[in-house]
């Protein structure tokens, strides 16, 4: 979908072109015959799955209400409530940690039993310094639901889609007053559980993990505590989608607020990338494909199929919603719980509504001078929720669907480096992911260095690859008449329905 371009920088940039030194059609004819739009074509949309399609449409905002609402009558879900011996009854942060995990068990018992149900309970310590916002050992519980991928040599391979459900009002250390957390982030726990339930109908190669975490008010505790986890436990986490206010924001008189629109934010460079490799990745111009990037333009890729322009008869599900791009690790001076999964060496993003209001966020509900402060149920954009949970089930269902990335995606070079022609081509090798299925095919992406997304494809197959060995061992190569100096690259896995994996971009090797 395209996004309109203001009217004062559409005439700059028209005043730019009248007064350019070169003739517009000599610069067209310099287009026309670059290297890097010699071969390929433009990249096209994923073609619509209708397993995944039928699955999208379960997703309703009347379904996003009831989990809101539900949540939000639990009147106030500081993480600090765990610790309070005497709250009503049906209220407080450990009441909604079990009824999320009753919604996780309702939804198991509807596809049979298929999720492995978990409540991760530990204790956190106090922090330390004056700003310290847990400051007695305090009681945390995770939530969340695995539903196990159907191939052995994949289901390894997991997927995870959080939000948190803890909340809070203009005192971290309120835990009596209302904080109802409609938007944050009661709508990203809806997420996850909207997908846990239109996607437990189905069945992926890869395993799906559906999340809710506490304590991320008090400083990303719970998804800290899953991370390490994961990591500890050896867990093959290939993508982490974290919904962080993701409620579309309703206020009356809110010209600003785009309900077409959905920020994906993304860490440049890894964030347990070490000293050397970080001066490796600047050195090759790879600032902008971290794998947690490249799982954002995953999502692109995806929405330009299911969510990311108006309903035609090859596009019956899409909702008119779509990601953009947010080169950065999170909003300015503020992160979320992505980062947690990103320090342990994980892709992750954050996706979030358009523009914030701050008077529905972290705020006593109160009304003050005619306006009302409060993050209330009214503000939330139910359908804007549902749409954002398709575009998260969708990823989920398209990722666990296609083979694993390659590996060993490389530039081979000579030992001696050699100044010919022949640097005026790329070759680029690559090997098949682990257990990726004997169909398994790849295309060959690339995009001008100055470019935020993939922009022309090209299968291997048209691209003349050369496959050395076989099954897990083969080696594939293409040479492509097209500099590297002006192109990133990027190599997809795809099987024969046409999922596609992130891509991964070759790293020079002699």
């Amino acid at each position: 979908m395209k996004r309109r371009v203001p009217f004062c920088v559409a005439v700059l940039v028209s005043a730019f072109a009248c007064i350019s030194a070169r003739p517009a059609s000599a610069v067209s004819a310099d287009a026309a015959h670059r290297d890097l739009d010699a071969i390929g074509a433009p990249i096209q949309p994923m073609p619509v799955d209708p397993r995944i399609a039928h699955a999208l449409q379960s997703i309703s905002p009347a379904q996003v209400h009831q989990i809101i609402a539900t949540l939000v009558s639990f009147r106030n879900r500081s993480t600090l409530s765990s610790m309070v011996q005497d709250l009503p009854p049906g209220t407080g942060v450990s009441a909604a940690a079990d009824w999320i995990y009753g919604q996780f068990q309702a939804i198991s018992a509807q596809c049979g039993g298929c999720l492995e149900v978990h409540r991760d309970t530990f204790t956190q310590a106090p922090g330390t310094g004056p700003h310290a916002r847990i400051t007695e050992p305090t009681t945390l519980t995770d939530v969340y639901a695995v539903l196990r991928g159907t191939d052995p040599r994949q289901s390894a391979r997991m997927l995870l889609v959080t939000g948190h459900y803890d909340s809070r009002n203009s005192s971290n250390f309120n835990t009596t007053d209302p904080a109802p957390g409609a938007n944050d982030d009661a709508s990203g726990t809806a997420v996850s559980l909207e997908c846990a339930r239109a996607l437990s109908k189905l069945r992926f190669p890869a395993t799906l993990v559906f999340v809710a975490v506490a304590g991320e008010e008090q400083g990303l505790y719970g998804s800290r505590h899953l991370a390490q986890e994961a990591k500890q436990q050896g867990w093959q986490l290939e993508g982490v989608l974290n919904n962080d206010i993701v409620g579309g924001n309703r206020t009356p008189g809110d010209q600003f607020q785009d309900e077409h629109a959905v920020r994906v934010f993304s860490e440049p460079v890894p964030a347990d990338a070490t000293p050397q490799q970080i001066r490796r990745i600047l050195m090759v111009g790879y600032d902008s494909d971290s794998p947690s990037r490249e799982l954002a333009r995953a999502i692109t890729e995806t929405a330009r199929t299911y969510t990311g322009a108006p309903a035609t008869s090859s596009r019956p599900i899409a909702s008119g919603l779509e990601p953009v791009l947010e080169f950065r690790l999170d909003r300015f001076l503020r992160g979320g719980d992505h980062f947690s999964f990103n320090q342990e060496g994980f892709a992750a993003v954050r996706i979030s509504e358009w523009r914030e209001d701050f008077n529905h966020q972290h705020q006593n509900v109160r009304v003050e001078d005619g306006v009302q402060y409060g993050d209330l149920l009214k503000f939330v954009d139910l359908n804007y929720v549902a749409r954002v949970a398709r575009l998260n089930a969708a990823t989920l269902a398209v990722l666990a669907d296609a083979p694993p990335e390659p590996v060993h995606v490389i530039y081979p070079f000579p030992k001696v480096f050699v100044f010919n022609n022949s640097l005026n081509n790329t070759t680029i090798q690559w090997q098949p992911g682990l257990g990726a299925p004997a169909d398994t095919r790849y295309e060959v992406v690339w995009r001008p260095t100055a470019a935020p997304n993939w922009t022309r494809a090209i299968s291997a197959e048209k691209a003349g690859v050369k496959v050395t060995g076989q099954g897990q061992d083969a080696t594939y190569s293409v040479t492509l008449p097209i500099s590297k100096d002006n192109v990133i690259f990027g190599v997809m896995a795809t099987d024969p329905e046409g999922h596609r994996s992130p891509a991964v971009v070759p790293w020079p090797s002699r």
